[in-house]
């Protein structure tokens, strides 16, 4: 599908008023199972890719290439719109977080994610200048061929500012972005003041504000147009992993032996359009 008619196709998912619910895979089988449940698109996840591969999520441990070969097979295997969730953009210039945005177009994604974040522990949020600067890059770069969603990730990295997250929100859609995203704001007070500072442009929750896990009924009343899993899915599935370990260490066979059959596996697996 060409560039700028897949853009299309998932930003109407955007604008849409039941919005869309966007789970993030973290491989080919859990990206299959997703899309064989009916989901429209689906996302990668940093904190899970780099999760399979042994390494820290937000430091720069995992390249460019190795995430875009990851979302283009989930691409290749769903034949669904597969937003990217590509950190900083993986460089430390605006030219850089160009570069990326162009290889995602390349690769045939639908949307890719650039944040405000650094890999700096010591400084973890780029200044305001600089942030903007890095989206209006992508944006430039994408050409209305590729969702661009702006992020700041003031509130997961220490700085419960409300005022400069709708800052730098409003920020990013003056510079072209498509969708906003802040996860994890403290409640729905603040979801709502951040929805209604930026409207019309859609904004994205991961799961729920910090203070309650809501229903997706719940958010799209907030006003919320698109709401992704981030690494919770994995995490759900290695937390079944855990207790299957427990079960084994403690000699339970038939315990640890639970799951899908591999007949379903199969069932998926054949679903696949790669």
């Amino acid at each position: 599908m060409p560039g700028s008619d897949l853009y299309e196709k998932f930003m109407a998912l955007h604008t849409r008023d039941s919005g869309l619910v966007m789970p993030n895979a973290w491989d080919g089988l859990s990206a299959l199972m997703l899309a064989d449940a009916g989901f429209e698109a689906i996302a990668t996840s940093s904190v899970a890719l780099a999760a399979t591969l042994g390494r820290a999520d937000g430091r720069h441990e995992i390249t460019r290439d190795e995430h875009l070969e990851h979302a283009g097979l989930l691409g290749r295997l769903t034949e669904l719109p597969i937003n990217g969730d590509f950190e900083d953009g993986y460089g430390d210039t605006p030219e850089d977080v160009a570069a990326t945005v162009e290889a995602a177009v390349e690769y045939g994604l639908a949307g890719i994610g650039i944040e405000d974040t650094s890999g700096n522990p010591r400084q973890p949020i780029r200044d305001f200048d600089e942030a903007v600067n890095r989206v209006r890059s992508a944006v430039d770069a994408a050409k209305r061929r590729i969702v661009v969603t702006g992020r700041t990730d003031n509130f997961i990295q220490g700085r419960p500012d409300l005022d400069d997250t709708i800052r730098r929100l409003t920020a990013f859609a003056e510079v072209g972005a498509d969708v906003l995203f802040a996860p994890y704001p403290p409640d729905l007070d603040a979801l709502n003041a951040i929805v209604t500072a930026v409207a019309p442009t859609p904004v994205n929750v991961l799961v729920s504000p910090s203070d309650k896990v809501l229903t997706v009924a719940e958010l799209q009343k907030a006003g919320v147009k698109r709401i992704s899993l981030g690494p919770w899915l994995y995490v759900h599935a290695m937390g079944a992993l855990e207790e299957a370990t427990k079960a084994l260490v403690a000699g339970d066979l038939a315990s640890a032996a639970t799951g899908i059959s591999f007949d379903r596996v199969g069932e998926l697996l054949a679903r696949s359009k790669n």
